[in-house]
């Protein structure tokens, strides 16, 4: 076995230094030998003098320990009980090597040092310096421990990225990714793209990962605000923190929310596990979990992907396409692509640092999320710009060593282009300007990340006119299916329309909510609002037509108090009906020329007074019924 990276980095310190370095690392290494079963020996402390003036500042010391199995916690480096002590050994082995060779050089050889403490509490040493650096002196930086931990997370989420590129672990996810549904999918929409328009400059990834994000967001992955009690299956409230178990930690869960019912007065646990490939069987989580899966999922299918740190408390993606030679936004959370300017403008996030890591680089990426440069650096006082920049340089190095020269231009010239589109002046596209999606209300408030100008809350402002089809016909008919979430224009041909919301007139606070768990989708208001309504327009006057009769057949299921209200508007007159799933006749619009649904969403209880008033609901294993449909027979005027 060759010496690893992070060795043949360390080795490059001078002879000093690398021996007062290497000392420490075998004292945290023997000790995790000697004692295996002692927790103590197994986590070093971030804020210990001795990790923070000794190992920190030295190039490859921690990049040592990343490679040992150590993995990053709150407040400490933990080795896990799931870690590999053959890997342990095989550092160790390596490090104690060298040392042996540059003692045996100076003087005759020393005995490996007894081991007497924990590694949270090693003893000083009196070594100098290194002769290199990453560290600026305190006076120069705002905080030397904001430092240290910065590039703790640097380390961590660089290493982590590796995991990303097991070939197992990607082979176990693309039997979980309809693959091959797609890529077809895909390629039929790259073919139409190009009849449209032969100038289409798109490729085949770029429309995989629109497949890709669409897939992840409806049928794989679910948010988890609270979980369901495990007892009554009731609603739960976090309220704090358990002790993570060995196999939580194994899976790098080293924080466990106590989800308590207060009806059972039980406990339902949620680790927050950290290992994609836990994840895979999961299937839920808040925003961390959503990207660290779903950047698995887009290697496990071959795109290039980066994982985004945000320092602001949020993660996401980047794909990198081939065809448009540039990095594209992609947040699984959202099902939104390349709108960059979605957390800053939409969101209202105040941006700092935003750091792009891959398998061979690292990139501050900042910029292509910011429109307001001056404000951002402002903010940025965590590390000196300097430090980082140089830090960054290091990391990849380091990681690029290995790499072939071609590779290595290939990501020279990639940053250059980065580089440019960073300081491009930028102006806020549609998609970029309304809030966030995932997650409760309560939970997006909190934030700041709920903006009241959401367009989500506008009105769409569709219309149904009768085509000459369906004017020859005298008969415009209309399905709508909630779990296939398309409309089917029967009386044209069975044209399909995807999305609930593409063909309504106006909606306010309501939303299509699917319950994986569950298996059931509907449409309900959103969370926090007290009432909502949604409507759908039909005008047959441009066609020189009038209505003859109107049926119409509207699902809705009530909880509780909850309580929804249907409504046939048309001139001065409305018209309520039940949504009991039954057709209903309506001959009082004889001789109108236009009409509008209305459903309002209104009542309920408690937290989730939202969920007691639904249209539409539907068993995702149902693709046949229909849950909206409208059927207007026309006449002449």
């Amino acid at each position: 076995m060759g010496v690893s990276p992070a060795v043949r980095a360390l080795c490059e310190n001078s002879n000093e230094v690398f021996l007062d370095v290497a000392k420490l690392l075998l004292t945290y290494a023997d000790n995790i030998l000697r004692y295996p079963n002692e927790d103590k020996y197994r986590s070093i402390r971030i804020g210990n003098p001795t990790f923070f003036n000794k190992l920190l500042p030295i190039k490859g010391a921690v990049d040592c320990l990343f490679e040992m199995g150590f993995e990053e916690a709150e407040t400490h480096l933990v080795f896990p009980k799931s870690a590999s002590v053959e890997q342990l050994k095989l550092i160790r082995e390596s490090i104690a090597a060298e040392r042996d060779q540059r003692l045996c050089r100076e003087q005759p050889l020393q005995p490996t040092p007894q081991v007497s403490a924990a590694p949270t509490s090693a003893p000083q040493s009196s070594a100098a310096a290194s002769s290199q650096p990453i560290f600026p002196s305190t006076a120069q930086i705002p905080s030397l421990e904001s430092s240290m931990s910065f590039l703790v997370t640097l380390q961590s989420n660089f290493q982590h990225m590796m995991l990303y590129e097991n070939p197992e672990l990607q082979q176990k996810a693309r039997s979980h990714i309809p693959h091959q549904k797609l890529s077809s999918a895909a390629q039929d929409k790259l073919k139409e793209a190009k009849d449209t328009d032969p100038d289409c400059k798109l490729g085949i990834e770029d429309f995989l990962v629109l497949e890709l994000l669409a897939w992840f967001k409806k049928d794989f992955f679910s948010w988890v605000n609270s979980l369901p009690c495990s007892h009554c299956e009731g609603p739960t409230e976090n309220a704090g923190s358990l002790s993570p178990s060995a196999d939580d930690i194994r899976w790098g869960a080293q924080r466990v929310e106590n989800h308590y019912c207060q009806g059972c007065q039980l406990s339902t646990r949620f680790p927050r596990y950290n290992n994609p490939e836990k994840l895979l069987e999961t299937r839920r989580g808040r925003c961390g979990e959503w990207a660290n899966c779903f950047t698995l999922c887009c290697r496990a299918m071959g795109l290039e992907a980066r994982y985004i740190w945000d320092s602001t408390d949020h993660v996401w993606t980047e794909i990198y396409s081939v065809s448009q030679r540039r990095w594209l936004h992609c947040d699984s959370c959202e099902n939104t692509c390349d709108k960059p300017l979605l957390y800053e403008v939409g969101w209202g996030k105040k941006l700092a640092y935003i750091l792009a890591f891959s398998k061979d680089q690292v990139v501050d990426v900042t910029w292509r999320y910011s429109c307001k440069h001056p404000e951002v650096l402002q903010r940025r006082t965590k590390v000196q710009e300097a430090w980082l920049l140089h830090t960054i340089n290091r990391l990849n190095s380091t990681r690029q060593q290995s790499l072939s020269p071609e590779r290595k231009k290939e990501l020279t010239e990639r940053l250059l282009v980065e580089l440019v589109e960073f300081i491009s002046p930028k102006t806020p596209k549609p998609g970029e300007l309304g809030g966030r999606s995932s997650g409760s209300l309560a939970w997006r408030i909190a934030r700041g990340e709920c903006r009241p100008s959401d367009p989500r809350t506008q009105a769409a402002g569709y219309v149904f006119t009768p085509t000459q089809k369906e004017k020859s016909d005298r008969l415009l008919h209309v399905r709508y299916s909630s779990t296939k979430d398309q409309y089917c224009r029967l009386s044209n041909n069975a044209e399909i329309i995807s999305s609930w919301d593409q063909c309504v007139w106006s909606k306010e606070s309501v939303f299509r909510k699917v319950e994986n768990d569950w298996q059931m989708v509907y449409v309900a208001r959103t969370e926090g609002s007290c009432v909502g309504t949604i409507s759908w327009k039909f005008d047959v006057a441009p066609v020189g037509m009038k209505i003859e009769s109107v049926s119409v057949m509207a699902s809705s299921q009530t909880f509780h108090t909850g309580k929804v209200s249907w409504h046939l508007k048309s001139a001065q007159i409305t018209t309520d009906f039940s949504g009991d799933g039954k057709i209903q006749s309506f001959s009082s619009l004889s001789g109108s020329t236009d009409f509008i649904v209305e459903a309002e969403l209104s009542g309920g209880e408690g937290e989730t007074s939202w969920q007691h008033s639904q249209l539409f609901r539907q068993s995702l294993k149902e693709t046949e019924d229909s849950s909206f449909e409208i059927l207007i027979y026309l006449q002449d005027v």
